[in-house]
């Protein structure tokens, strides 16, 4: 049986494209005060749905219920001659006009309508009938659509046969820069994605993307979510990508209303981590790697990107069992997590490589949220939501285990390991505590050189900006010169690269 919504049929303004969501049948979209036209995107979408009404003011729609339900009938009887005469505007029926009058946005309803032989098809699977799209002529006679009042009950409710409504949120705020095309080229591009909030991170993100680049030799281009980063840093930006060579963007998506919401900043963090991978890039992405703020590579990427994820739509590393000062302190090992994960690993969410053609397809970003949205009720779940959540839900969207090199940590990890490390993640340490500024030089051996050449790359970027560079604060300079005496005392680890 088809889904009860729209979900995974994608929809583009102009560069902008989105998927639509299982829950409610939500989009939501980029764009600027205009005229636009929102189009299904050709493909798969087009071959199943088509646009069946013009979009409404969703704040409109409970007024027109009573007259909507005397015109139902009505709607569903439109007799033969005008469904073919709406099959001759074939442009119609993949576009509608959609004005956005202010930087607030606007918030519609749009009406989709499966075409004939469509109506037992699931637009994320292959056609199963390869004449479905003969067949499937837009608006051809028998072709039946509902009238306004099963748009209503749809946001609510599964719709009638023969249709499919979804909602739509467009965003005035549009995306920095040009989305990815379908080019050899773009494919080559090894895109990673990261998140940083607050001086301090901004800082260890600057060093995680100079490793990255000094070990990756393929064109590379970076995505942030701009929602928490300075302006400092967005200044800073364009000018740190022209010195090493890589590319940029900056990407963001409005929380939607009817998702239960974080309050807690480091949550809300955690959660954008996750939670919208599927409708957070552009459709013609279709893999990134996330790495954290607080990491140092120290291998090339490559071998990252082109590993086979034996069919799941994401993958991470296990946590290191070989610390055995941390064992009281793994969790997952006894208890609830235990049973629940009955044999299954429990990955740390520091590094992860997402298959996001096959993430969209197998609709795992619907599973995550409505996953999520059932845990997310009891305050006490979800300790850590960006680790919790997608291990909690292995056996509804399964993850693939990276090799343990490809991320190592001091607080779960024994030091014979270290030296094949892939990555060093600064995670937290549970037992001691240590500040993450304060640890960096003892455990990364690379790391003060790496933070002085962005320390002085920083200062001359913003002495040319501001007329001067950004004052160290207190903490900052304590850790700085803390980590200098022990380098220098000799008592920084002196590991291989």
């Amino acid at each position: 049986a088809p889904p009860p919504s729209p979900r995974g049929a994608q929809l583009r303004i102009g560069d902008a494209g989105t998927i639509v969501m299982s829950n409610l049948g939500y989009f939501q979209l980029p764009t600027r005060p205009g005229a636009h036209d929102l189009r299904l995107r050709p493909g798969r979408t087009q071959q199943v749905y088509r646009i069946a009404a013009p979009a409404a003011d969703l704040d409109g729609v409970f007024e027109s219920v009573a007259r909507a339900v005397l015109l139902a009938e009505e709607d569903d009887a439109r007799d033969d001659a005008k469904e073919e005469k709406n099959a001759a505007d074939d442009d119609d029926s993949v576009s509608a006009e959609v004005t956005v009058s202010s930087w607030n946005g606007r918030v519609l309803r749009l009406l989709l309508a499966r075409r004939p032989g469509m109506e037992h098809e699931d637009v994320l699977e292959e056609a199963s009938h390869p004449g479905n799209e003969k067949e499937g002529r837009p608006g051809g006679p028998g072709e039946r659509v509902l009238g306004w009042w099963g748009a209503v009950t749809s946001r609510f409710f599964a719709a009638r046969d023969g249709a499919r409504s979804a909602a739509v949120v467009l965003d005035s705020d549009a995306a920095s820069s040009s989305a990815s095309s379908d080019t050899e080229d773009a494919l080559e591009t090894i895109h990673v994605f990261s998140v940083a909030s607050g001086h301090l991170y901004e800082r260890f993100l600057k060093i995680m993307m100079l490793s990255v680049r000094r070990h990756t030799s393929n064109p590379l281009k970076f995505w942030f979510i701009k929602n928490w980063l300075s302006p400092r840093f967005k200044d800073f930006l364009p000018h740190i990508a022209a010195e090493y060579g890589f590319e940029y963007e900056l990407v963001t998506y409005k929380w939607p209303t009817w998702l239960n919401r974080q309050t807690e900043k480091q949550r809300i963090i955690w959660a954008y981590k996750l939670l919208f991978l599927d409708v957070l890039f552009p459709l013609t992405l279709d893999k990134i790697i996330f790495v954290d703020a607080d990491q140092v590579v120290r291998a090339d990427l490559r071998e990252l990107w082109e590993m086979d994820l034996r069919g799941a739509p994401y993958a991470y590393t296990p946590f290191c069992d070989n610390n055995k000062e941390m064992e009281g302190y793994r969790f997952w090992k006894s208890g609830f997590w235990k049973n629940h994960l009955n044999g299954k690993p429990y990955h740390i969410s520091a590094l992860y490589v997402v298959d996001l053609a096959r993430f969209r397809r197998t609709a795992a970003g619907d599973q995550l949220r409505v996953i999520y949205e059932q845990l997310s009720q009891d305050p006490n779940s979800l300790a850590n939501l960006d680790q919790d959540l997608p291990n909690y839900a292995q056996h509804q969207v399964p993850i693939h285990s990276l090799p343990q090199p490809w991320l190592w940590c001091e607080s779960w990890c024994g030091n014979e390991t270290k030296a094949a490390a892939k990555t060093i993640d600064l995670c937290n340490n549970p037992m001691t505590k240590e500040p993450k500024l304060l640890g960096a030089a003892r455990i990364v051996h690379e790391w003060p050189s790496l933070d002085k050449e962005v320390r002085a790359f920083t200062d001359s970027v913003e002495r040319r900006i501001y007329g001067e560079a950004r004052t160290e604060t207190p903490q900052e300079r304590a850790a700085r010169e803390a980590a200098e005496k022990a380098a220098a005392n000799g008592d920084s680890p002196r590991d291989e690269l």
